[in-house]
């Protein structure tokens, strides 16, 4: 008796659950196209929601808010940073602003973050935390949808791009930083900002310098010089905006100026131009100099007009000229920054960042709302989500491996690996060369969009390729979906210590898992 022939295909080219799912999805093209804006919009939404609901708790100036609230109202209201008297952090949150003194106060940031702080404060008086709280908070909500567009255009996968943004939106430091009126926030936003529009230039650029065909005579000894990237103009006034909230963007400046340099040339050497290196750095790399750095300066320099067009800031009569005014003061401000060393509690040098070892205490309140024990505590930690840090900073050495044995092994190696670890070095490196100054936890807020990008390619390697078995698609799959289910859990765990509520001493206890997190 002859057996039927099996009506299933055959087990490789069987699909899993997901992919069955997706392709229902897809199949339609007005279903597609409803999801492809779907996702975005949900992931920002939970991001802003993250981030505003409660965010005028806790209504006092906390942390080094005591710096930045007072300098945004002093912006808004004099056109630069004034003195304020000895007890303007109890009076500001009642309304009271009459501690503001005319007399220049010496900072040591750009304004840029401060004049955006002062806007909520603008629009709903000073005394009010939510109005210095809210740009940052949807500032940080739009960060999760820049990454989301980043991830989306790195691997043409929504659902890949679903995941990193998804992360970002529930993830411990990115939630407190968009809760605090701070800069570190507002340059993520910036800096993201700036490599997304990179991305974009790149994507654009590249293929016309490829094209480039040779002559009957043989290769072209020169590519052309295009002039025309108006997306490279764009992330040069991102990455200016970014300096112009604190330097450390510079470091992103610096690291895509070289970024579009070498891919351009990179480009050129595979169109087969001769004389590659030298077209790219001499020829069309003084134009994307100019249509990068240029952009970038003018928009620093406009962040300083308060202080250009009126007498009052600090150090303003130095010099007739008051371009030279305003460089004096910046090597007053570099001096002051290579210096800082003073000791604090909670300084955590770079090298930890990775461990972890010592997240930052915001605030912690001294008579904190009952909490139906006799023991209650309610805190502000930027500890991030453990699983989102842990997985991401080992995904990011996997990215990297694969970098290094792709130049070992010659084989091509594409943005979906190297863009970011370029993130990483522009945000993270520049702070091991400066191991003993005075930098915290928090700073790795910056770094947080390219670690759950490179979380998120890591995650659809370990889901399983197309070409791979079923049972090894099933199994990966089924591994990511845990993993993310558990991700959103620990995330709900940890939102009270992100957002100081009001809990029981021994439940805090339990949220700190290495002895330096208290």
């Amino acid at each position: 008796m002859t057996s039927s022939p099996s009506l299933l295909p055959p087990l490789e080219t069987r699909a899993t659950l997901w992919e069955r799912l997706s392709a229902a999805a897809t199949a339609d093209a007005a279903r597609a196209r409803m999801l492809a804006w779907l996702a975005p919009t949900l992931i920002t939404l939970l991001a802003a929601a993250l981030r505003l609901v409660n965010l005028s708790h806790p209504h006092e100036i906390m942390f080094d808010e005591t710096y930045y609230v007072k300098d945004a109202w002093s912006l808004w209201n004099l056109g630069y940073e004034g003195q304020w008297g000895d007890d303007a952090n109890t009076q500001l949150p009642g309304g009271d602003d009459s501690g503001l003194q005319t007399e220049g106060s010496y900072v040591v940031h750009p304004p840029l973050g401060k004049w955006i702080i002062g806007l909520g404060m603008v629009l709903m008086g000073p005394g009010s935390s939510f109005g210095w709280r809210v740009t940052t908070a949807l500032l940080g909500a739009l960060t999760v949808l820049l990454v989301y567009l980043i991830a989306l255009r790195l691997t043409r996968s929504h659902a890949v791009a679903t995941i990193a943004g998804g992360l970002l939106a529930i993830d411990g430091v990115g939630i407190v930083m968009s809760r605090l009126a701070l800069l570190d926030g507002i340059l993520t936003f910036f800096i993201t900002l700036g490599f997304l529009f990179v991305l974009l230039d790149r994507d654009r650029t590249l293929p016309r310098v490829e094209g480039v065909e040779a002559t009957e005579a043989g290769p072209r000894m020169m590519g052309p010089v295009i002039w025309a990237r108006p997306w490279l103009i764009a992330a040069g006034i991102a990455l200016g905006a970014a300096s112009a909230v604190k330097w450390s963007g510079l470091y992103a400046l610096a690291v895509l100026g070289l970024y579009v340099v070498i891919t351009d040339a990179l480009a050129r050497r595979r169109a087969g131009i001769a004389l590659w290196p030298t077209d790219a750095v001499f020829r069309q790399g003084l134009v994307s100099f100019a249509l990068l750095v240029g952009p970038a300066l003018l928009t620093y320099l406009a962040s300083w007009t308060g202080w250009l067009v009126t007498a009052g800031g600090y150090d303003r009569g130095a010099h007739a000229n008051p371009l030279i005014a305003l460089w004096n003061y910046h090597a007053s401000m570099l001096g002051f920054h290579v210096g800082l060393a003073s000791p604090h509690p909670y300084a955590s040098p770079a090298w930890q960042w990775p461990l972890l070892m010592r997240p930052t205490a915001i605030w912690v309140a001294d008579d904190p709302a009952p909490c139906g024990t006799d023991h209650c505590i309610a805190v502000i930690s930027s500890v991030p989500n453990p699983l989102i840090w842990y997985g991401a900073v080992a995904a990011s050495v996997y990215l990297f491996y694969r970098f290094i044995r792709g130049l070992i092994e010659r084989s091509p190696v594409g943005p979906l690996l190297t863009y970011p670890l370029i993130g990483l070095l522009a945000t993270y490196v520049p702070w091991l060369l400066v191991p003993n100054r005075t930098i915290f936890q928090f700073y790795t807020v910056v770094m947080m969009p390219f670690l759950v990008i490179a979380l998120a390619i890591a995650l659809r390697e370990l889901a399983g390729r197309a070409d791979d078995p079923l049972h090894r698609r099933q199994a990966g799959q089924r591994t990511v979906a845990v993993f993310l289910v558990v991700t959103v859990l620990v995330s709900a765990f940890y939102y009270p210590v992100w957002t100081g509520m009001s809990v029981p001493y021994d439940f805090w206890l339990i949220h700190n898992w290495l002895p330096g997190w208290i």
